[in-house]
């Protein structure tokens, strides 16, 4: 791979703008850097939610998505370019599909909370919901390749299910909603 990073420090930011992977220079607010920021975010996020006590399964599933939206960033940082592939969004829905069908039916509205690597899943959730919007708001103004949208939509599903996993796994149970509670 060689060494990609091996200056960290070069001053050429300094004047509101950065660089993109095909050597173009953009506004730090630009649309597309707002995405990039916010995939990013998402992804640590994620690593927050690896530093906590995790099943296996869930691990080896955030693992893979941790990667994903490397793949994703690197869409947004370089114009035109197609990385997040048709397979990876299969992989994932087949991963919604696999971990809803281990869990008891939902009755309820659940709240964001429990165990606390499910409230950090639940806030990788509203994160995740905040990096597609972004992509969106992108895809209105430049052309994007399809899958990156489609695949934040269905891992905001993913990870409502699994912050549903979490609690199971630390034996806490799901915070129900309860309307009126407080009426």
């Amino acid at each position: 791979m060689g060494h990609r990073l091996s200056k960290i420090t070069t001053r050429t930011g300094d004047d509101g703008s950065t660089g993109l992977g095909d050597g173009s220079r953009v506004g730090k607010e630009h649309p597309r850097i707002d995405a990039l920021g916010e995939v990013d975010e998402l992804n640590s996020q994620l690593g927050a939610v690896l530093a906590e006590d995790v099943p296996p399964a869930l691990r080896d599933s955030l693992a893979r998505v941790q990667n994903d939206l490397f793949d994703l960033g690197g869409e947004l940082a370089i114009p035109g370019r197609e990385a997040l592939t048709e397979a990876q969004l299969a992989r994932l829905e087949a991963e919604v599909a696999g971990f809803n069908a281990a869990l008891p039916p939902l009755k309820e509205f659940i709240l964001p909370g429990g165990s606390r690597a499910a409230a950090q899943l639940h806030l990788a959730r509203c994160v995740c919901r905040r990096a597609e919007r972004s992509l969106v708001a992108l895809g209105r103004v430049e052309a994007l390749p399809p899958t990156g949208a489609r695949y934040l939509n269905r891992l905001s599903d993913l990870l409502f299910i699994l912050a549903r996993v979490a609690n199971g796994h630390a034996g806490v149970p799901d915070v129900l909603w309860r309307p009126g509670l407080n009426a």
